[in-house]
């Protein structure tokens, strides 16, 4: 079973712990031997899921979407990311130099064309930009991908 991820990012330390046990709660049922995960392991929901993916026991594949999507992320998440980066079993790449949001979409749908099922940490509101959780959610559903939406209740950005 390879699982996709695309979430929200900037989220409250309140919101982050409940998004950590959503998605702890959303890979119990997967038998780590037959688990990957596909992430983008941006700071935020991509890198929590990555590290629960490998804390069971399962595989990570990274997408990178862009050559300079790293030097565009916070420089606190530099270390993890590249921990992550380093632990997965595949990377795959747009090709696109800079890190914009074509790129992020376009790495999104590589994400979710190598995924039998999407999580989308996401409050169901429209995206921010082109490329937002929204547009990924929807990108995934035109495609056929089922999406798990996992939000904490009550919880807004």
């Amino acid at each position: 079973m390879r699982i996709g991820i695309t979430g929200h990012r900037g989220l409250t330390a309140d919101i982050e712990h409940q998004v950590r046990q959503l998605l702890e709660e959303a890979l119990r049922a997967e038998d780590p031997a037959e688990l990957t995960g596909v992430s983008c392991i941006a700071d935020g929901p991509d890198a929590w899921f990555a590290e629960a993916v490998l804390r069971r026991g399962g595989r990570l594949e990274a997408v990178i979407p862009a050559d300079e999507y790293r030097d565009g992320l916070p420089e606190w998440h530099h270390p993890t990311y590249d921990q992550l980066l380093r632990r997965a079993s595949e990377v795959h790449r747009t090709g696109m130099v800079e890190s914009d949001e074509a790129a992020h979409m376009a790495g999104s749908e590589i994400l979710v064309g190598l995924s039998d099922r999407l999580l989308a940490v996401w409050d169901g509101l429209p995206a921010r930009g082109y490329g937002g959780t929204a547009d990924v959610v929807a990108y995934a559903e035109r495609f056929g991908v089922p999406v798990q939406v996992l939000w904490p209740r009550g919880a807004t950005r």
